[in-house]
């Protein structure tokens, strides 16, 4: 049948429109799902993104360790690392001397029954460390700088030095740093300033109540005491350690006025030394099973003729109150110490 000029230019327009429409439509599909699915995507990719970023963490050593995922299996062989690991919701695979843990330091969250102990922090197993198959490792210089060799080569290691030398801050301030640095190196740095707001806002509190009570700006002579050998030793605190840190935040001060710089932040020295401190208030740390003021000080002269035992002002805190913790052991020196000084 023959077909009129008009007749082809109005199909020829209609296919037209109709192509035009459909473009219309995909384009319009496309474009809603861009934004949804384009949305999906973009957070997948940040996802992948965010999972597969290389972490890069700076430790004592000058050292940038990279890390290509976020640790999952990790083993500490610092007392205090494990600490930081769990103030951030994360339990250690392996850790050094757990035993010795459970006795010396007393924090909320506990070390999980399954973590395994690769020996002492003195001498760690570095075939057990191997055996957990381990993605970083963390620790200390001055215990493990000799080995790091060693475990670098079984994990990234990461290396703090607890101790800072002179001029290279006080350990309050080394704790703050480090505990930063393990919070990004698990993916943590948003609750790690969590940890220590909340940190900051309870010294707060506990000064209010050091204040009511009358007893801020209190001179205190702090020790951890001891037995070696059958005779009491006691390490006096340094301005620079992490309690006395800790004390001065809440209000208090310290007695001790040792001239020299100490980077493990305290003396060790016998009763003799406590006499020229004898008119502050005297707060010690002893193991129930190794308590020299009942033993090897009990009747001892220079000992029951001190000011602060003539009149009565002393504090004993737990045996487990760690004075080399991180955050969580902070605030429970904190509560303790104010609590010791308060009851009476």
């Amino acid at each position: 049948m023959k077909r009129s000029k008009t007749f082809y230019i109005a199909l020829l327009s209609a296919v037209m429109m109709l192509a035009l429409a459909a473009c219309g439509v995909g384009s319009d599909s496309g474009s809603n799902d861009d934004s949804g699915s384009g949305g999906e995507e973009s957070s997948e990719s940040t996802d992948e993104s965010s999972s597969s970023e290389t972490i890069t963490v700076t430790d004592a050593t000058g050292e940038e360790t990279q890390l290509e995922e976020t640790p999952q299996n990790i083993v500490v062989l610092e007392w205090v690392y494990a600490e930081d690991l769990l103030a951030l919701g994360v339990q250690p695979e392996g850790m050094a001397d757990i035993e010795g843990y459970k006795s010396w330091v007393n924090i909320e969250p506990s070390l999980s029954e399954s973590v395994t102990d690769v020996g002492t922090r003195q001498e760690p197993s570095l075939e057990e460390i191997a055996q957990l198959e381990p993605d970083l490792i963390i620790t200390s210089m001055s215990r493990h700088e000799g080995i790091s060799d060693e475990l670098n080569d079984i994990a990234p290691t990461l290396m703090f030095q607890p101790y800072p030398e002179e001029g290279q801050g006080n350990q309050y301030e080394e704790m703050e740093s480090t505990f930063q640095k393990i919070a990004k190196a698990v993916d943590k740095q948003d609750q790690a300033e969590q940890v220590l707001s909340d940190l900051e806002e309870s010294y707060s509190e506990l000064e209010t109540q050091l204040t009511e009570s009358g007893m801020d700006g209190t001179e205190i002579l702090l020790s951890q005491a001891f037995s070696s050998n059958e005779t009491a030793t006691l390490r006096l605190f340094t301005d620079n350690s992490m309690v006395m840190q800790i004390l001065n935040k809440i209000g208090l001060n310290n007695a001790f006025d040792g001239s020299d710089f100490e980077s493990y932040g305290y003396v060790s020295g016998t009763v003799e030394d406590l006499e020229p401190y004898q008119d502050a208030h005297f707060m010690h740390i002893t193991q129930e099973d190794d308590n020299v003021f009942e033993n090897q000080l009990n009747g001892n002269p220079v000992w029951e003729n001190l000011n602060f035992v003539q009149e009565d002002r002393l504090y004993a805190l737990p045996g487990d109150t760690w004075t080399f913790g991180g955050p969580l052991a902070a605030e429970v020196f904190a509560e303790e110490a104010v609590e010791a000084l308060t009851a009476q």
